[in-house]
């Protein structure tokens, strides 16, 4: 948690206790855009600013210096081209959260879905494609383990072929997404470790890790082998990632450098504020490290 200072000015008081809008609103913007340092390679979930349409929202992130956009499929590639803006993270094979890998009556639809999303998603020049374990339905660990690799297996191979990796996303059971399998790291570094592919990686939601394990900084220093991207995301309440929450995201970041990480991390908070792009400035600034 960030350390707050006991002693402040009666301004930064006064200053503390305006709603966090108020602190960053694009129309009080006094300076510019501040260049990026290129340490993190930035990148934001559409979907939690599809109010905005993404005509509209692709020259916002070009205007953030964000090169890139996360969970978009294959009817908005065209436009992301248009703008420059490449696909961080694909989706649209999926099935939905519940009903994934680690359950095999849905194998059949899964392996054709993503044996036809692969190769679109190789052509359009993207590299990850977003998958789901589903829910336990009464399963254990071990059980979920055998029936997900013996799925994934099934595909993995025209993954390979066309260089595009699959990418398991750890959720959390707790609050969210409940009787989600995957939602533990080390459930899912014994997956990778089964598959026994660099096409097969995990997405690391930062927000839905602390909610299920905590100690966030050690978990990505550990498994830093096995993760191929990272998400956002303040606790509690999936908002803003500032000091309003209890996850320091500038020690995080840098400590995803230090591990050499080259893939993206995507702001996936859900903006409470009026003006969201000002609220997805604020969190790439705090992440730019």
């Amino acid at each position: 948690m960030k350390r707050r200072s006991f002693i402040a000015s009666a301004a930064t008081a006064s200053a503390g206790m305006m709603a966090p809008g108020q602190l960053w609103s694009r129309d009080d913007r006094k300076h510019p855009v501040q260049e990026l340092k290129g340490n993190i390679n930035h990148s934001a979930c559409y979907w939690c600013y599809d109010s905005i349409p993404l005509g509209k929202f692709l020259p916002e992130l070009k205007k953030l210096g964000v090169g890139a956009i996360d969970l978009v499929g294959p009817a908005d590639w065209p436009l992301l081209k248009k703008y420059g803006i490449h696909a961080s993270m694909c989706w649209g094979a999926e099935l939905n959260l519940t009903d994934g890998w680690c359950d095999p009556q849905f194998h059949p639809k899964l392996i054709a879905s993503y044996s036809a999303m692969i190769p679109k998603v190789a052509e359009a020049g993207y590299t990850n494609l977003i998958c789901f374990s589903g829910s336990r339905r009464g399963m254990q660990d071990e059980e979920g383990l055998q029936h997900a690799e013996k799925g994934l297996k099934q595909v993995l191979s025209l993954a390979e072929e066309h260089g595009v990796v699959l990418q398991m996303e750890l959720l959390n059971s707790k609050v969210d997404h409940k009787d989600y399998m995957c939602d533990h790291t080390p459930w899912g570094v014994a997956l990778c470790d089964r598959l026994g592919t660099e096409n097969f990686k995990l997405l690391y939601d930062i927000y839905h890790m602390q909610i299920m394990e905590g100690d966030v900084i050690r978990t990505l220093e550990t498994y830093s082998d096995y993760i191929g991207h990272y998400h956002t995301g303040g606790n509690p309440g999936r908002h803003e990632i500032d000091e309003t929450q209890e996850l320091y995201y500038p020690a995080i970041m840098k400590a995803i450098v230090k591990t050499g990480f080259k893939g993206y991390v995507a702001q996936e908070f859900i903006p409470s504020w009026e003006d969201k792009i000002a609220a997805l400035e604020q969190g790439v600034r705090i992440c730019d490290v």
